[in-house]
């Protein structure tokens, strides 16, 4: 069966899985809220304000909140800031560079977001993000993480951090090779939060 809203869902259900679009997150969460189901939240492009929702949700109900289900990403995050730590510092520059099939609307993806707040995570100092540097007529600054968006085709898939700095270049790249490890993911995720109390 298929309903308009999860308000209107009348199939007992044990968690709720989103993969869906921004606008629609809030309205989801408040009625999960109402029918007590834990959510696992998939959505990119959510706003600041969004992601506070979200977590002021996991008071009332477990919430398990990612930008990206893969289990390699998530690797790749814990990857990417151990070689931030160690080459930062050492006057290495960062960029990151996405790739998504022509449909994708947001950019840059909620991943390579998710990889740039994981490297701040860990820096003393955080960088800025660059999006776009075609209207600077300027050398890059060393605090400053560039982050390239392309789009094209059915690409599922794929981030890319290189830390570049004088005659060598560190890449850390994932690519996936289909969207059913988002799903994968999720349906672990899932399983997990079937039997969690509220919590993000």
């Amino acid at each position: 069966p298929v309903f308009s809203s999860l308000h209107d869902c009348s199939v007992a259900g044990d968690v709720v899985v989103d993969f869906s679009v921004a606008a629609a997150v809030r309205p989801l969460l408040e009625a999960a809220i109402s029918k007590k189901l834990p959510v696992v939240v998939c959505t990119t492009g959510l706003s600041a304000e969004d992601i506070a929702f979200v977590q002021d949700s996991a008071k009332k109900i477990p919430v398990l909140f990612s930008a990206n289900m893969s289990l390699g990403v998530n690797l790749m995050v814990s990857l990417v800031q151990k070689a931030a730590q160690v080459l930062a510092g050492s006057g290495f520059d960062i960029e990151i560079i996405e790739k998504h099939h022509n449909r994708k609307k947001d950019a840059p993806s909620g991943t390579a977001l998710y990889l740039a707040d994981s490297i701040n995570q860990v820096l003393a100092q955080p960088y800025t993000y660059d999006y776009d540097r075609s209207t600077k007529n300027e050398p890059r600054r060393p605090d400053e993480i560039g982050i390239l968006s392309l789009r094209g085709g059915n690409i599922a898939g794929e981030h890319q951090v290189i830390f570049a700095g004088e005659d060598e270049i560190i890449e850390i790249h994932h690519k996936a090779g289909s969207r059913r490890i988002f799903a994968v993911g999720a349906v672990k995720a899932a399983v997990f939060l079937k039997n969690q109390t509220p919590g993000f």
